[in-house]
């Protein structure tokens, strides 16, 4: 599918691709891409009873198991382009063939045939990884030592991924005696100088709506009281010089450095009070 297909062309390739083939889902896992997160698509999905499950902006671990997937296939598909050349796109059917037949550890049972209920007939007939038995024609044989090359690339992937992971893990054995530390979820609440109170009269949240002047055409404009001091100061990776401006309706913690010369053009009065 292209990034500019319309959502009519991804409407019917879901209906052709996913329901003729394996019926309507009733959960769907995808990232918050425009495409999926219109009303179209979340109208349609709900018109079909498919729940629609976004993942977490800037957090692919929500949806890990298809993340680590997708970095499994890309090693496998490195691995073959090195060694099938210049056609290696010829051969990506061999290598949708050999990882869904290919045992995966996560459901105990290699893909096809839990999507089937039933191992897939092919003429590479195997129970580990490695042990084949060839049947046929050349057109067979030559089929069935791609399948096996690419079984292998897949087999490198997958312990490639596992390598990463255990990298973070290790086994944790306790005895009985042993002193463990023991994860308590923080204390909620505000503290102020360590006890749970109420929010500090000194805090200040912003002025009140009796404290805001209005113009006539509703519009609201932040004017300056006056100048508490004057300095240069860095502007878009620029020195040059600034006053800093205590603002009406603000407190004087909330003033801020402003260009002087824009200053100048706009409120000349301050400075000749400053």
């Amino acid at each position: 599918m292209k990034t500019t297909d319309s959502m009519n062309s991804l409407a019917k390739l879901y209906i052709q691709e996913i329901v003729r083939l394996h019926g309507i889902p009733i959960s769907i896992v995808s990232d918050r891409d425009p495409k999926f997160t219109s009303q179209f698509w979340q109208s349609l999905q709900r018109a079909l009873g498919t729940q629609l499950n976004f993942s977490t902006v800037f957090h692919p671990q929500t949806d890990g198991q298809s993340e680590r997937v997708i970095q499994i296939l890309e090693d496998m598909l490195r691995a073959c382009v090195l060694d099938f050349g210049g056609n290696w796109a010829d051969y990506l059917p061999l290598a949708e063939f050999a990882y869904n037949n290919s045992y995966q550890s996560s459901i105990g049972m290699a893909p096809y045939e839990a999507l089937y209920g039933r191992p897939c007939r092919s003429p590479l007939c195997w129970i580990e990884m490695g042990e084949s038995r060839l049947l046929g024609p050349e057109i067979v044989q030559e089929t069935t030592e791609k399948i096996q090359l690419i079984k292998e690339k897949l087999k490198t992937a997958q312990d490639r991924q596992k390598s990463y992971v255990d990298k973070r893990r290790r086994p944790l054995e306790f005895e009985e005696g042993d002193w463990v530390f023991v994860k308590v979820s923080p204390r909620r609440g505000i503290f102020r100088f360590g006890k749970k109170g109420k929010l500090a009269p000194r805090s200040n949240l912003g002025s009140g709506l009796a404290d805001v002047q209005i113009s006539e055409d509703t519009s609201y404009v932040e004017e300056p009281l006056r100048i508490l001091e004057a300095g240069e100061h860095r502007f878009r990776n620029k020195v040059i010089p600034a006053v800093k401006m205590w603002w009406q309706n603000h407190g004087i913690e909330e003033a801020t450095w402003e260009p002087e010369e824009e200053m100048r053009r706009h409120y000349p009065q301050l400075f000749y009070e400053f």
